[in-house]
């Protein structure tokens, strides 16, 4: 069902929608990382943040054997990976760029859900 709004609501309406869509995907984001994330002690997956503004989201984490568990650069392996990419739960290098592609056909429902109520 579509409701109706004058023209001078549109750009109201519309932000709306905008601020709410970015904070729903960032949150969606965060779960599906953390969920991702291989844990050992449990401090990595606890470390990411989330930063939710109007129109942008930021999700962070700023341990320092982050980029190396979360990517596989070999220039960031510990010395103790011997060169290889290793997770005791066999994780998928790069899996938080993986997130991101699931999450845009994601977005992109989700937006779809939003404009069949305005």
């Amino acid at each position: 069902m579509t409701r109706k709004i004058s023209i001078t609501e549109i750009p109201d309406v519309m932000e709306d929608a905008i601020v709410f869509l970015v904070a729903a995907t960032t949150s969606e984001w965060t779960a599906r990382v953390k969920k991702a994330t291989p844990v050992d002690t449990g401090r990595l997956r606890n470390s990411w943040q989330t930063e939710i503004k109007p129109t942008s989201g930021t999700i962070i984490n700023n341990l320092p054997y982050a980029e190396p568990v979360c990517f596989g650069d070999p220039s960031t392996f510990p010395e103790s990976w011997q060169g290889q990419y290793r997770t005791r739960q066999k994780t998928v290098a790069g899996f938080p760029e993986l997130i991101a592609k699931e999450l845009q056909k994601w977005a992109d429902d989700e937006y779809e859900k939003i404009k069949r109520k305005i």
